[in-house]
């Protein structure tokens, strides 16, 4: 699979962690950034993972923030996307099941680091079920095309 990832200062030590499990499991990686814990503006980044994915250059990003929240409301503002922020596995699956989400938002201080791998296998291996969410995801999908 192909991902992007983006994080800010203090999203970058689980966003570098996260990089090198998934170049070992044999996904394709790119790294929008930051390169270090020195102070930046987190939605230049999220804005550059969101864009790329809404442009289909990826199958999916994972952005990364203190709270998870701030990359969410950035991602989100890009047409296309359907950012998560996810604290536990069951809600990374239930993203990916019942909203098509193709960003996962994580907190770097509320998710403890013992659960961040999980989370992320958890939201990349989940299918979107269809079903009775089609309608769903058409009607926001309908509503950003306004």
């Amino acid at each position: 699979m192909k991902i992007a990832l983006g994080a800010d200062h203090r999203g970058f030590e689980f966003k570098e962690k996260v990089k090198k499990y998934l170049k070992e499991k044999g996904h394709t990686i790119t790294d929008f950034g930051t390169d270090s814990k020195e102070s930046v503006d987190y939605p230049d980044f999220g804005l550059k993972v969101s864009e790329a994915v809404a442009k289909r250059e990826f199958d999916r990003g994972i952005l990364f923030c203190w709270t998870g929240i701030g990359m969410c409301i950035v991602a989100n503002k890009v047409k296309g996307i359907r950012a998560a922020s996810c604290l536990t596995k069951e809600a990374a699956q239930i993203t990916r099941a019942h909203n098509d989400s193709n960003v996962l938002c994580i907190s770097s201080k509320f998710t403890p680091e013992e659960q961040l791998l999980e989370i992320v296998d958890t939201w990349l291996e989940a299918e979107f079920e269809g079903g009775r969410h089609i309608p769903r995801v058409e009607k926001i999908k309908e509503y950003e095309g306004k």
